[in-house]
């Protein structure tokens, strides 16, 4: 990788299901409905020439806003978020990436799994894929303990994986609920001191964060800094990372670079 450093920013495109985790009813055109305002409200992230991130699609959300996923393919990568985010079979790995490439006429190549949950390699491979970034190598009570798994980019039953970055020693996570409720100074640094020990770091949130969610009966941890602050908050880190002169990139074109 050389003297140049990196930024992985990527978005789960999806349903906005997350109510159901909390025996609340939405229907499956409010969920969509509010994933597409997410979308909308990060376009000012998306529309920044010089930021290229992987967008994590479910076919679901692609074929209802093939005309936006489209479009953004042309300067951002799409990568399957399998095909919906509350079902889940191993045929839906192949149908995602079939799906996705025809909405947006290009290979699909990258894989993260909905709410990262476990996943054969054997069987990503099998569907056509070369990477996944379905790992979160940290404890995270009640969801996973991966603390035993690499932190930085492995190679797996022929499949390259990416896992979300965690801090060196503590490996304390830096994924999309860290970023809501460290305070910004904190996660800043802990974020600059990643990417100044491993190269890159590999960011990840969801469109749906950034509309609000306060209407919904979630835990305080989830709803803190949603719609507009959160978007703030997200724009001045970008701003602040690009001031060290990182280069924000693909995570499919990090790996081309890497090899």
């Amino acid at each position: 990788m050389g003297s140049k450093k990196y930024i992985l920013l990527s978005f789960d495109v999806e349903e906005f299901d997350l109510p159901l985790e909390y025996q609340q009813v939405i229907s499956a055109e409010e969920q969509l409905s509010i994933g597409k305002q997410g979308l909308d409200a990060i376009a000012p992230i998306l529309s920044d020439k010089e930021i290229n991130c992987t967008l994590f699609t479910t076919a679901n959300f692609a074929n209802n806003f093939s005309h936006e996923i489209k479009s953004l393919s042309q300067q951002h990568e799409i990568a399957s978020h399998t095909y919906y985010h509350s079902d889940f079979k191993n045929e839906h790995l192949l149908e995602s990436r079939l799906a996705l490439e025809k909405v947006c006429g290009k290979p699909v190549t990258g894989l993260r799994m909905p709410r990262m949950r476990v996943v054969e390699m054997a069987e990503v491979k099998k569907a056509g894929y070369e990477y996944d970034s379905s790992i979160n190598p940290t404890l995270l009570p009640g969801r996973y303990n991966n603390l035993g798994l690499p932190r930085t980019v492995y190679e797996e039953a022929g499949v390259q994986r990416v896992p979300a970055s965690v801090t060196p020693n503590l490996r304390i996570p830096l994924f999309w609920l860290s970023f809501k409720n460290l305070p910004y100074p904190v996660f800043k640094q802990l974020a600059i001191q990643t990417v100044e020990h491993d190269g890159y770091i590999c960011l990840y949130f969801h469109p749906w964060e950034f509309t609000d969610i306060r209407p919904f009966k979630l835990p305080g941890y989830v709803q803190r800094h949603c719609g507009q602050p959160l978007l703030n908050r997200l724009q001045q880190l970008i701003k602040d990372l690009k001031t060290k002169g990182y280069e924000f990139t693909t995570i499919r074109d990090f790996l081309d670079r890497d090899i």
